[in-house]
Parts: structure tokens; C-alpha cells; sequence
């Protein structure tokens, strides 16, 4: 048996303009000057305090458990006024779909979205059936923390080094690496392959089919 765990942001869906608009709305609200969208794509991936402190390094931060929530605040009114759904990158779904019906695979999702976040991404593309575990920014400390992967393997009854975790930021593969899993590292999302590279990526793909290949 395999578990497969993907990350979300970057990866199954494309979401770096929403996070950069409600980052700069956020960091308007408490008189900080907005990053630009090259700094935002670079913390995506992480939990939104680690996230938030990195762009921010330096400067003081009065409350920052306010400035997440108001991040969370702007997320929830844009999906609800805007009717957001974030899209899918070309041939993610036909990818889940395909693994999904592999007996010997298991997939999960592991992630720094809120568990709210994701259940949205997963109901709305109807891929809720598809993911049998899952770890959220709500559940387990910010990557590269290895605890998203060995509490989704626990929970699923397979070794770590039976895991794969595929994504497109270092953060992820650095938390591979600290679990003890296998990594493939994705060109589409907001890490460039020299990053992927550095931080340990055993693979590295340019489409959704390519994994399909090497997981079969």
C-alpha cells in the first residue's frame, strides 16, 4: 500500500492572487505596506502565523493572532460575495480520478489552508470522496514540521517511508524529508525547480500524468 498526500495551494488548485489580495487587505488593515504577489507566492504553503511573521520579519506586530483573522475575515467575504472557487490546475482532477480507483493507493491532503478552506476547495469540485485523510493548519503545526505526515500515516496504518508527499513549495519537501517519506516535487505551482531541488525534492514533474506514471 502507498498514501499519497498532497499539498493543496500550489498544487491541486491554483490560489496565489485571492491569497495575495486578501494578504495586502489585511496588512492595509493594520498600516503595513502590501507584499508584493513574488513574496506572498513564496510563504504559501506555510500556516498563516508562520506565514504572516515571515513576510513581516523585522517589524513589530502588535497583535498578530488579529491580523490572521482578519486575513481569514477578507478570505471568507471574497468566497462568499465572489462566489470563489479556486481552479483546479489542467489535469489534477483526471489525476485523482485515476488514483483514486488504484486499490493499492490511499490519498490525503496535507496542507497549511484551514480545515474550512479545504472543505470548501474538495465539496465544491466534488473531490471529498476522494481524500480518506487529511491535515490542516487547524490540526498540526506549520510545515516543515513532519507532524501532518505521520499523523495522516498513523491514522491510516502505513509507514512513512510508504508515504509520498507531492507539492510544489520547499516547505513540503523539507517536511517530507523530516518524516522520512519520498517527495515528487510539482513545476506548476509557486517554487521554482532549482528550489524543489535544493530542498530535496526525489522528483521532480511538469504534469499531473507524470504522477499518475510514477505512482502506477
Amino acid at each position: 500500500m502507498k498514501l499519497v498526500l498532497f499539498d493543496c495551494d500550489g498544487t491541486l488548485v491554483d490560489s496565489a492572487d485571492v491569497i495575495h489580495k486578501c494578504m495586502a487587505a489585511a496588512f492595509n488593515d493594520h498600516g503595513f505596506s502590501a507584499p508584493s504577489l513574488a513574496d506572498t507566492k513564496s510563504i504559501i504553503g506555510l500556516s498563516l502565523h508562520d506565514a504572516i511573521s515571515d513576510l513581516l520579519a523585522g517589524q513589530q506586530i502588535s497583535d498578530l493572532d488579529r491580523l490572521v483573522q482578519d486575513y481569514k475575515d477578507h478570505f471568507f467575504k471574497i468566497r462568499m460575495s465572489e462566489n470563489l472557487l479556486e481552479p483546479l490546475y489542467d489535469g489534477v482532477a483526471e489525476l485523482l480520478d485515476q488514483l483514486h480507483k488504484i486499490d493499492e493507493v490511499i490519498l490525503g491532503i496535507v496542507t497549511g489552508k484551514s480545515r474550512r478552506g479545504v472543505n470548501a476547495i474538495l465539496d465544491g469540485h466534488g473531490l471529498r470522496s476522494h481524500f480518506v485523510t487529511s491535515r490542516t493548519a487547524d490540526d498540526c503545526p506549520s510545515k516543515p514540521h513532519p507532524a501532518m505526515v505521520l499523523e495522516c500515516c498513523n491514522e491510516v496504518g502505513i509507514e512513512p517511508q510508504n508515504a509520498i508527499v507531492i507539492g510544489d513549495a520547499t516547505f513540503d519537501m523539507q517536511m517530507a524529508q523530516n518524516a522520512n517519506a519520498k517527495s515528487i516535487g510539482v513545476d506548476w505551482g509557486y517554487a521554482s525547480v532549482a528550489e524543489l531541488e535544493r530542498t530535496g525534492a526525489n522528483q521532480i514533474v511538469s504534469k499531473p500524468s507524470e504522477i499518475f506514471d510514477i505512482i502506477r
